[in-house]
C-alpha cells in the first residue's frame, strides 16, 4: 500500500506512484521513456521518439473540439539523484521512498523527484482521461533537462506542431511563469603534481555537512551555504599560520544543486594538529554565525585516518586554495527592472581530483546575455592566474516575458474565475526549456505553471499535496478554453 492510495486527482497519484519507483537520473532515462512509450500503446495514442530520446504523445481532438488549436504539454522526465551521505539508496534501481505528513510529501534522505516527476504525472493523466472533452494535445517529454536541457536542445524540428504551451515545470502553485534566465556552464581543470608523504605526519580528514543545498536558480537567493566554498575558506585561512598538506579535496555533485557535503584529507605535524584544529574550529563557529538564519545545522567534523601516503606539492595546493577562496559563487547582480528577481548568479557546485588535475565546475544564470557572458569571463580570467584550463560550454538561451501573450491572458482570466484572485505573473532566475523551445519554434506562445514544490535538487524537497489538484484541474480549464 503507498501514502498515495487515497489522495486526489487520482490518476495523477497513480502514476507518480509508478514514476518514484522508476530509475530516472539524468542521462539514464531509459526505463521511465518505456513506461512512456508503453502508456502510449497502452492507451492507444500515437507517439514518436526522436535521435536523443524524446518523446511526443499525440491525442486526437474530442468530437466537435476539431477546430481547437493544438496544445503542447510539456515537461521533462530526468530527476536530480541527490541523497545525504548516510543514506543507504541506489538510484539506479531503488524506489523512491515516500514520506507524508499532512500537505507536504517528501523522499527519505533522497531528492523526491516531483521536479518534473509531478508534470509527467499530469500529463500522462490527461492523455488517459477520456472523460475530457478537449482539443488537440501533443504531450512533449524531454530528456536530460536538469544536466544542461540537452533533450530540448537537441529536439528536431518536427517534433511538435503546436504553437501554444504549457510547460509543467514551475514550482508555485498561483504563479504564472512567463520568463527565465538562461546559462552555461564552466569547467575548469587545474594540473595538480603529487609528491610523497614525510614520515612525521598526522593524517585527518575533515567533513562539512549539515547544510540545505538546494537549486542554483530558485534558492540562491537565500544565500544558503555552500560547502565547497566553506571548506576552502576554512583551509584557506588556517595556510596563513600552518603548514599542512592536502591529498584529496571532493564536494559537490550536480551543476545544478548547491553543495551540501564535501570533505578534504590532510596531514600536519602532529605538534600543530591540535593548533590547526583550532583554527578550523574558531573559524567554522565564525561561518555558523554568519549563515545560522539560513543554515542553522551546519557542521564540521574532523576525524583521525591511516596516515596518506602522497599529498600535493605545495604550489599545486596553493593554487588550489587560492582558487577556490577566489572564485565566486551566489548573486552577482538584482536585476534593475523585475523587483526581487536575481539577475546574474553563480553556483560553484563541484570539486574532485584525479590523478593530474583538480576539476571544478561553476554554474552560471543571467537573464540578460552580456551579464552571463561577462560573469563567465570573469571566472576564466581568475582561472587562468591558476594556469588553469577552462572549458565553457555553450549557453541555453532565456525566455523574454510576452506580457502581451493570448495564453497568458487566458490563463489569468481563468485563474481568477477558479481561485477568485489574479495569479501572479513573474519571470524566474531558474532555468526552464521554454527558451530553447522558443528559439527551435518562432511563435511559440507559452506559459510555465505547476504545483507548489519546495526545496528542489535536495533531500528536503517538499510537493504540497493540495495545490496538486488544483493547479490538474486549472490545466484542464486552460485546455477546455484555448
Amino acid at each position: 500500500m503507498s501514502v498515495l492510495d487515497n489522495l486526489e486527482p487520482k490518476l495523477v497519484w497513480k502514476h507518480f506512484d509508478e514514476i518514484r519507483k522508476i530509475p530516472r537520473c539524468s542521462k539514464h532515462e531509459e526505463i521511465i521513456r518505456k513506461y512512456v512509450i508503453d502508456f502510449a500503446k497502452k492507451q492507444n495514442l500515437k507517439s514518436k521518439t526522436d535521435n536523443i530520446g524524446n518523446i511526443v504523445i499525440f491525442k486526437n481532438a474530442s468530437s466537435g473540439m476539431e477546430n481547437k488549436p493544438t496544445v503542447v504539454l510539456q515537461g521533462h522526465m530526468d530527476m536530480v539523484c541527490e541523497k545525504n551521505s548516510d543514506v543507504i539508496f541506489d538510484f539506479s534501481k531503488d524506489s523512491i521512498k515516500l514520506k507524508l505528513d499532512g500537505d507536504y510529501l517528501t523522499a527519505d534522505g533522497t531528492t523526491l523527484g516531483a521536479d518534473n516527476g509531478i508534470g509527467l504525472a499530469m500529463s500522462l493523466a490527461i492523455l488517459e482521461d477520456k472523460s475530457l472533452k478537449l482539443g488537440p494535445i501533443e504531450a512533449l517529454f524531454t530528456v536530460d533537462e536538469e544536466t544542461g536541457l540537452t533533450g530540448a536542445f537537441a529536439m528536431e524540428s518536427d517534433m511538435i506542431t503546436g504553437k501554444i504551451l504549457l510547460n509543467l515545470d514551475s514550482e508555485d502553485f498561483g504563479v504564472v511563469t512567463v520568463g527565465c534566465a538562461g546559462g552555461g556552464d564552466s569547467k575548469i581543470e587545474v594540473p595538480i603534481k603529487n609528491q610523497s608523504i614525510n614520515s612525521d605526519l598526522n593524517s585527518i580528514i575533515i567533513k562539512i555537512s549539515g547544510l540545505r543545498g538546494g537549486h542554483s536558480g530558485v534558492d540562491i537567493h537565500e544565500q544558503r551555504g555552500n560547502a565547497v566554498k566553506l571548506l576552502s575558506r576554512m583551509l584557506w585561512k588556517a595556510s596563513n599560520d600552518y603548514d599542512f598538506y592536502v591529498t584529496e579535496m571532493k564536494g559537490g555533485d550536480k551543476h545544478n544543486a548547491i553543495p551540501r557535503e564535501a570533505y578534504a584529507k590532510v596531514s600536519i605535524k602532529k605538534a600543530d594538529k591540535n593548533k590547526f584544529i583550532d583554527i578550523l574550529k574558531n573559524e567554522e563557529n565564525d561561518i555558523l554565525k554568519e549563515i545560522k538564519p539560513i543554515d542553522p545545522n551546519f557542521n564540521m567534523d574532523i576525524e583521525d585516518i591511516s596516515k596518506l601516503s602522497s599529498t600535493l606539492t605545495k604550489d599545486s595546493q596553493n593554487k588550489i586554495l587560492n582558487l577556490l577562496h577566489g572564485l565566486p559563487h551566489g548573486i552577482d547582480k538584482m536585476s534593475y527592472d523585475i523587483p526581487n528577481l536575481v539577475e546574474t548568479s553563480t553556483n560553484l557546485a563541484s570539486v574532485t581530483f584525479n590523478e593530474k588535475n583538480a576539476l571544478i565546475h561553476l554554474s552560471t544564470r543571467s537573464s540578460i546575455n552580456s551579464s552571463l557572458q561577462d560573469l563567465r569571463d570573469r571566472i576564466h580570467a581568475i582561472a587562468e592566474l591558476s594556469n588553469a584550463k577552462v572549458t565553457e560550454e555553450k549557453p541555453y538561451p532565456g525566455w523574454k516575458p510576452n506580457l502581451d501573450s493570448k495564453i497568458l491572458k487566458l490563463s489569468k482570466k481563468i485563474f481568477k474565475e477558479m481561485y477568485g484572485k489574479e495569479p501572479k505573473v513573474e519571470a524566474i532566475h531558474a532555468g526552464l526549456e521554454c527558451g530553447i523551445i522558443g528559439e527551435k519554434f518562432p511563435g511559440m506562445d507559452m506559459i510555465s505553471i505547476g504545483p507548489t514544490l519546495k526545496y528542489p535538487h535536495s533531500p528536503e524537497e517538499q510537493l504540497h499535496v493540495s495545490t496538486v489538484g488544483k493547479t490538474y484541474k486549472y490545466v484542464i480549464e486552460i485546455l477546455k478554453n484555448v
